[in-house]
């Protein structure tokens, strides 16, 4: 007879950290989608023509519902990762702080780390 092991603390922690990251992606990516005026205005003033936004949404959007399915998360960590590799190049080229992407990214990845024993196996933190 086996017992199923109850979650830790850092896996319900990685999975609230990976909640919050999917609930902010979805967000923005949905204003893109749809090109709600904030949205346009903001990647306009980023020097993005306006018929790009609703592609850029769209990417998100892919890159989120994939970090959000167990099974293929670490493909969606790995687009959500170039997603914001490339907000950070247009924030630098910009001039603009671009400490958001990069915070993003990190908790994007330390969700996953959390939850996913395979990652941690992948990627050690300590031996």
């Amino acid at each position: 007879m086996t017992t199923q092991q109850k979650p830790g603390a850092a896996i319900w922690t990685g999975r609230i950290i990976s909640i919050l990251v999917i609930l902010f992606n979805l967000v923005d990516a949905g204003m893109k989608v749809v090109k709600a005026d904030v949205s346009v205005k903001g990647s306009v003033a980023l020097q993005w023509p306006e018929n790009m936004v609703m592609g850029i949404g769209i990417a998100l959007l892919i890159a989120t519902i994939l970090y959000a399915i167990p099974r293929t998360a670490v493909l969606g960590a790995i687009l959500t990762t170039a997603y914001l590799g490339g907000a950070v190049a247009v924030m630098a080229r910009m001039e603009a702080p671009y400490w958001f992407p990069v915070l993003f990214g990190i908790l994007t990845w330390a969700g996953l780390y959390l939850r996913d024993p395979q990652v941690r196996a992948l990627i050690p933190l300590h031996k």
